[in-house]
């Protein structure tokens, strides 16, 4: 009876024991979950901090317009002839002031197709204000580009009006064909053709 009791009172000892033991284990299991389900919250936020940063990508973008036509004319190595031309006829204030403008510049190959004796003969002091005529007469008020010209006439800054004809892709100014459109300034737009435009009074 003795050692009956003995292994019977070390049996319930042992259970004693152990039970709290197991019963320790399970909930320190579920107790861990939660913190592993709290880290990820923070790092949420690091996405947005490299944001800010794409807001610098426009500032070259805006130094792109920073000149003005009469500039943009001057440092484009097609222009050349066009750009001394408004230099000999005094109109480069007269182009940089006021409203945006639109200007079919000739290149240097329309300048070249005039006989030599008529380039030297406008530039004359005596034709001063021809020269005058025929430059205000490649300008038209407003800063359009080749997509927003329409067919129709168009005023320009000599008083007479230029025939502007679209079709496609393609935008003619009276016999002139534009071959390189849309040269972006500060103050308007610079569309290159390919022969000087004359007003209808004049006679070259």
């Amino acid at each position: 009876m003795n050692s009956r009791m003995r292994r019977t009172m070390t049996g319930a000892a042992l259970g004693a024991i152990l039970f709290p033991i197991v019963a320790a284990c399970g909930p320190q299991q579920t107790a861990e979950a939660p913190p592993a389900t709290t880290q990820p919250v923070p790092e949420a936020t690091t996405p947005t901090s490299p944001a800010p940063g794409t807001q610098a990508s426009p500032a070259p973008g805006a130094q792109t317009n920073a000149e003005n036509v009469v500039n943009l004319i001057e440092n484009n190595p097609s222009l050349r002839t066009f750009s001394s031309v408004i230099d000999e006829a005094d109109l480069g204030d007269t182009l940089n002031q006021g409203n945006p403008i639109t200007i079919f510049a000739p290149s240097d190959q329309a300048f070249e197709a005039l006989p030599a004796a008529t380039r030297e003969r406008l530039l004359r002091d005596e034709n001063r204000q021809v020269l005058r005529q025929i430059l205000t007469y490649h300008v038209v008020p407003g800063s359009l580009t080749a997509n927003q010209l329409q067919s129709g006439q168009v005023q320009t800054q000599a008083g007479e009006s230029v025939n502007v004809q679209v079709d496609g892709q393609q935008v003619r100014v009276n016999d002139a064909q534009v071959i390189q459109p849309d040269l972006q300034a500060a103050n308007g737009v610079v569309h290159i053709v390919d022969r000087i435009i004359l007003p209808p009074n004049v006679n070259l």
